[in-house]
């Protein structure tokens, strides 16, 4: 396996070579897609100096899957192989930036990694949907809280494409994900792969296809793709010997983009609701609920109900608050107040609930002032034409 890796990425050290330069210099990038910020020596050392080391990948189906991130770990385990890595896939299908912002403490942070590769383009595109404010408000409440919890942790973001984003980029376009993501990577001096840039740019040049790439979820071909960008960020970043009395730094906060960008996000736990009778907090029988479900959330505990004018209370402190759900062909609508303002009501139907029981961030308010509030929430008699329910299913509270 390792043969073949070095074959495939082309020489790479095999650990870190130890000598006396004052300034480690980073070289540039074979692709211009490839954005060296800082020089990402802190995980180096880390990962020279320590017995075991930690890197955490967060993202949705394309970081879950057997892609470009274990060849990415394969990569820094033939780099630094006495080190004992432990590699964290906090990849879960569907999910957007904003649900990485809100649940980053608990899948990433509370491992203390010591470099953390993020990607959201693709879903904060076509699952979520996103506008500008959104796609920047979840990467930077993602990198600017990481930071908030370790200066020291180096951070890669890269952008994957799907066709419509594909087709952006084809006409000179750049897609909002993509695009706000590496405003935010620019603004708080974060490195990145724009992968998305570099397969159409090589789909132009006629060297690369859509069909060698693989489409929205890579084959083997695509992830080699997008694990080279990084082998090239790497190696750039690195292209000196390590000072032998190197020491991490930490890396400097700039203001925030977005003051209410959701990087103070974190769960707040659904037993800490005042529910009523027609809720229940347990994990569902789910041979007996209609629709497709993921294995990542069957030893979830949920508060959930289906009936009609069901009500909680939560109270919480924030600029934001929503709920981290599963919205299937069941799923309904709520009827949201906070602070005793006039009730407005929340679809938890998305377009890909038919089917499957679909993992969903949906905010019910954001903007709010700072401090403690109240949400009032109560199951609407209304629902989604393409629903068959009133279905509520909370994993967790959202509040930043």
């Amino acid at each position: 396996m390792r043969s073949l890796f070095l074959w495939l990425t082309g020489c790479v050290s095999v650990g870190v070579l130890l000598a006396s330069p004052a300034v480690v210099r980073s070289a540039e990038p074979d692709s211009k897609n490839v954005h060296l910020r800082g020089d990402l020596q802190n995980a180096r050392i880390a990962f020279a100096g320590k017995q075991k080391a930690c890197v955490a990948f967060i993202g949705g189906s394309i970081t879950e899957m057997n892609g470009y991130r274990p060849m990415v770990a394969a990569e820094l385990q033939s780099r630094f192989p006495d080190t004992e890595f432990e590699f964290i896939n906090a990849g879960i299908s569907s999910t957007c930036s904003t649900s990485g912002a809100f649940r980053l403490r608990r899948d990433v942070l509370a491992h203390q990694p010591d470099l953390l590769f993020v990607e959201f383009a693709v879903n904060d595109d076509q699952d979520a949907a996103h506008a500008a404010r959104e796609c920047r408000r979840g990467m930077e409440g993602i990198l600017r809280q990481a930071w908030m919890h370790d200066p020291e942790l180096d951070i890669v973001i890269t952008h994957f494409v799907n066709p419509p984003m594909l087709e952006k980029l084809t006409a000179g376009k750049t897609p909002t994900s993509s695009g706000q993501h590496e405003a935010v990577a620019e603004h708080y001096g974060v490195s990145s792969s724009d992968l998305a840039r570099e397969l159409a740019q090589r789909i132009a040049a006629g060297t690369f296809s859509w069909q060698q790439y693989g489409g929205t979820h890579p084959k083997q071909a695509g992830n080699r793709l997008a694990a080279d960008l990084i082998v090239d960020l790497l190696d750039a970043a690195w292209a000196q010997p390590l000072p032998a009395d190197a020491q991490p730094t930490a890396h400097s906060l700039p203001a925030p983009l977005d003051e209410n960008s959701y990087f103070r996000g974190r769960f707040v736990s659904p037993a800490d609701a005042k529910a009523d009778d027609a809720w229940k907090w347990d994990r569902p029988d789910w041979s007996e609920i209609a629709g497709g479900f993921r294995d990542t959330f069957r030893n979830e505990m949920f508060l959930h109900t289906s009936e009609v004018g069901a009500e909680l209370s939560l109270e919480f402190e924030g600029t934001a608050v929503g709920a981290f759900v599963l919205a299937g062909p069941d799923a309904g609508m709520v009827e949201v107040s906070v602070d005793g303002a006039k009730p407005h009501v929340v679809d938890l139907y998305h377009h890909f609930s038919k089917g499957l029981h679909y993992p969903r961030t949906v905010m019910f308010a954001t903007d709010l002032p700072a401090g403690k509030h109240q949400l009032r929430l109560r199951v609407s008699g209304k629902h989604n034409d393409q629903s068959h329910g009133h279905a509520v299913r909370i994993m967790q509270f959202t509040a930043n």
